[in-house]
């Protein structure tokens, strides 16, 4: 046989590539922000199709932040506030708790950076002032829809509010969050 006729040489570590089965589902692969779900909707809600895919990792100021309904200023502004939240430990446990013990002291341990405990209370105060920059009738809404994760619906439902009411108060609190943040 002829060297040109012959096949060329696979290098000893190459594996051979074949294509990879096309998964049965549609929907991309999850990444670090995404838990995509098929939901079907309410038949009052149904405009072309019934079933929707849905990010149930998206927090409803993340939606409203991609539809464009919230500004840069205040999804940050609302961010600011659920990263206290969490960090505060004020979001109720399901679970038995994980995070670490306290820091080390001495040569060992890292004298400038707050334990546990106290960034916890840091956290927990700065929220306390942000809910309290707002005010009474606005931070409810912050911590409804912000902080628990709960829809726009879902709040002017529990309300007794018009539709699209919900989403009004929302950015007004989010604008004095921005304010008390002093965010451009």
């Amino acid at each position: 046989m002829p060297k040109s006729a012959r096949r060329p040489a696979q290098h000893p570590r190459a594996k051979s590539v074949r294509p990879a089965a096309q998964p049965e589902s549609h929907l991309p692969a999850p990444g670090p922000n995404r838990l995509l779900a098929e939901a079907m909707l309410a038949p009052s809600a149904v405009v072309d199709r019934a079933r929707v895919t849905v990010n149930l990792a998206e927090s409803p100021l993340g939606w409203l932040v991609r539809r464009g309904m919230v500004s840069a200023r205040q999804f940050e502004a609302g961010e600011r506030l659920r990263g206290d939240f969490m960090r505060a430990s004020l979001a109720p446990r399901t679970t038995m708790r994980w995070d670490a013990g306290p820091a080390a002291r001495g040569a060992r341990g890292a004298p400038d950076l707050l334990d546990a405990s106290t960034a916890q209370l840091a956290a927990k105060q700065r929220f306390e002032g942000a809910v309290t920059a707002v005010g009474g009738g606005l931070s409810d809404v912050l911590w409804r829809v912000v902080c628990s994760g709960d829809g726009l619906e879902t709040y002017e439902k529990a309300l007794g509010w018009p539709a699209r009411a919900g989403k009004v108060v929302l950015l007004l609190a989010l604008d004095r969050l921005g304010d008390h943040y002093q965010l451009r």
